[in-house]
């Protein structure tokens, strides 16, 4: 079959979706993909779609004792642990694993790291410390969740973060590298708690409390007595990001949001309790920092817009000192090296997949580690966005950018709107093959808003859709649409709404509440009933995303979820979607997208069902990627009319 014929095939079985009677649903499996009455992929598009994900990044992990850096990176089909030994030097592979390794933590005074490793995306990671030749050891306890390592200074005790299945209670761990098996609880859990930082002479821990987005507390813990004392006030929630000791321990540098909207980096004298602001009236939130090793230094990565800023000041005095200009881009990743000569960290750009830079402070001098490919993709056809801002029901202005391809004298643009999960996320301008495929093989302008509730614009914004206010974000995509249809070169009839995990109930909230004004919806393993999802997530999760979204076991919430549920509105939905999940899905668990098909189906409603066995939250391995993101290109240029 030739590929028009197969997308005039796919139109007509959405036309006559309605009106046929039910059928069997076809159902067949490549690989580890299970597709559900989707049609196969055409092989000139499949074709079309590998050069954007043979793309690959290098993404900063950490220093090494030599001054060699360990990054992850691809090869093959997932991201593993490599070493670099000098700036353009060859990417050692370190670690060889079907599923990614996207963590690397340096062992001080050792040629060794501490990597994490799940099976299957289901997030319960084990942590295993190895040397760069082999061999291993693994650090956890086989059935835990473990994150957040931390390393004495001598390197000879690593601290961790561990949970059990069910519990939503994190006990903070200490172990001997080289006698794991003598690992002890130094912290009972309460809450999600993670060490950030051991003061220098190793009888302290700092360590966090997460209850939400904008409450998180810190704490110092006495390892000998087991006392812990709060870092800063108490009588007020605060949003703390990170944190680390002063150099002599008297002090607590971290990211705070009190008394501003913006958080910014701030020193707490530990005994008297002042709070010292290093960056007073800041007009956009640090996003993370580390300080030098002399704990003379910060470096922080500072939010502008979507855009990356990196600021270096002096501890002591708040003195701005030198800092490197880079491209316009979002940076991950920032460490200073064990001698505090060099600062390194990833920067990727709308244009560029992403590489690992270090900066030296004594001549400024700005060097680029590793040269990433591009895969085959031509960087002339990459588009850069356009920041915008559009009015939304309560005169509030929101912030989205805009990706296009190149104009065609009087032919309008279908549109395809993206909306991140979290909700405490953020669409920023990296590289994203994704949009960028749908850019230049669909044809479509690509808009990613960032709703209310989404980070980056201070803590009063983030607050903006809680619990009962969850569906005031949802009317900030009707406010997109209303700025879609006013623009002379976008086609409003010719719509299409993506998201993912939270972002997938968003897209089934438009498509309920907006189906007149959609042509297709893809949700990715997104929440279909609130109760349900609160009732199934991860037990380590589910308090924290009640702080979020509510609490089901109220009645007064409950009667609100029953309200916005997307199940609930099921019969709204008429227009054609698809549906992707990963078996192993902790956070959102398949029975929340199959519940969706099953309601959709039964009412009539075309669906296309894309199941992966060997994933979790969201497509890891490159084979998977290309064929889901193929899968829904095919999608869109149906619903969009595309050619």
């Amino acid at each position: 079959m030739t590929t028009r014929a197969l997308l005039l095939g796919t139109a007509l079985a959405f036309a006559c979706a309605a009106a046929a009677p039910a059928a069997e649903p076809s159902r067949r499996e490549v690989g580890q993909i299970v597709y559900d009455q989707t049609p196969p992929t055409p092989p000139a598009l499949q074709a079309a779609i590998a050069p954007y994900y043979n793309a690959r990044s290098a993404v900063f992990e950490d220093w090494l004792d030599d001054g060699s850096i360990l990054i992850a990176t691809r090869f093959g089909d997932t991201n593993q642990i490599h070493r670099v030994i000098a700036p353009g030097a060859a990417r050692t592979q370190l670690t060889f694993f079907k599923d990614p390794i996207g963590v690397a933590l340096a062992q001080p005074k050792a040629e060794r790291f501490v990597y994490l490793r799940d099976d299957g995306g289901a997030e319960y990671y084990q942590a295993y410390v190895r040397g760069l030749s082999g061999p291993e050891t693994q650090l956890t306890t086989p059935g835990t969740r473990n994150s957040d390592f931390v390393f004495a200074s001598d390197g000879k005790q690593v601290i961790w973060s561990q949970v059990t299945a069910g519990n939503p209670d994190n006990d903070i761990m200490l172990a001997p590298v080289d006698a794991p098996q003598n690992r002890k609880v130094i912290q009972h859990g309460k809450g999600a708690n993670a060490p950030l930082d051991l003061s220098p002479d190793g009888k302290s821990l700092l360590f966090s409390r997460y209850n939400s987005a904008t409450f998180v507390e810190l704490f110092v813990l006495d390892i000998a007595s087991g006392a812990v004392r709060p870092v800063g006030p108490t009588d007020r929630k605060v949003a703390y990001r990170g944190g680390a000791f002063t150099h002599d321990g008297r002090g607590v540098v971290t990211l705070s949001d009190d008394g501003a909207d913006m958080a910014r980096p701030v020193v707490f004298d530990l005994a008297g309790g002042a709070m010292r602001d290093l960056d007073p009236g800041a007009k956009w939130s640090a996003e993370s920092f580390d300080l030098s090793p002399d704990g003379a230094v910060i470096a922080y990565m500072v939010n502008e817009e979507g855009y990356s800023r990196l600021v270096l000041k002096d501890v002591a005095t708040g003195k701005l000192l030198p800092a490197p200009k880079l491209p316009l881009g979002v940076m991950t990743g920032l460490g200073f090296s064990p001698d505090g000569k060099s600062l390194a960290f990833s920067l990727s750009t709308s244009t560029s997949a992403g590489d690992v830079w270090s900066f030296a402070l004594a001549d400024q001098k700005l060097v680029r580690w590793t040269q990433s490919e591009l895969g085959g993709l031509d960087p002339q056809q990459l588009v850069e966005p356009a920041l915008f801002r559009y009015p939304t029901f309560d005169k509030r202005s929101i912030p989205a950018f805009i990706y296009k391809p190149a104009a065609k004298p009087g032919k309008k643009l279908p549109v395809v709107i993206q909306i991140h999960g979290g909700p405490e996320g953020q669409e920023q301008p990296s590289f994203n093959p994704r949009r960028q495929s749908w850019v230049n093989e669909v044809g479509a302008a690509v808009i990613i808003p960032n709703v209310r509730g989404s980070t980056g614009y201070g803590k009063d914004y983030l607050n903006l859709d809680n619990a009962e206010k969850r569906e005031d974000s949802v009317k900030d995509i009707g406010a997109l649409l209303d700025w879609i249809a006013k623009q002379p070169d976008l086609d409003a009839s010719r719509v299409a709404v993506v998201g993912q995990s939270y972002g997938g109930y968003m897209a089934l909230a438009v498509a309920a509440h907006y189906n007149d004004r959609i042509a297709g919806a893809i949700d990715l393993y997104g929440i279909s009933n609130w109760t349900t999802f609160l009732k199934n997530t991860e037990g380590y999760r589910r308090d924290l995303r009640r702080a979020e979204y509510g609490d089901e076991r109220e009645p007064k919430m409950a009667a609100v979820f029953d309200k916005i549920s997307p199940l609930n509105m099921s019969a709204r939905m008429k227009k054609p979607m698809m549906i992707y999940q990963g078996a192993n899905d902790p956070r959102v668990p398949q029975s929340e997208s199959e519940q969706m098909v099953a309601r959709l189906r039964a009412q009539g409603t075309q669906v296309w069902y894309v199941l992966a066995k060997d994933e979790g939250h969201g497509v890891a391995k490159k084979q998977n990627a290309e064929a889901v993101r193929a899968t829904e290109i095919v999608f869109l240029k149906e619903v969009l009319g595309a050619k």
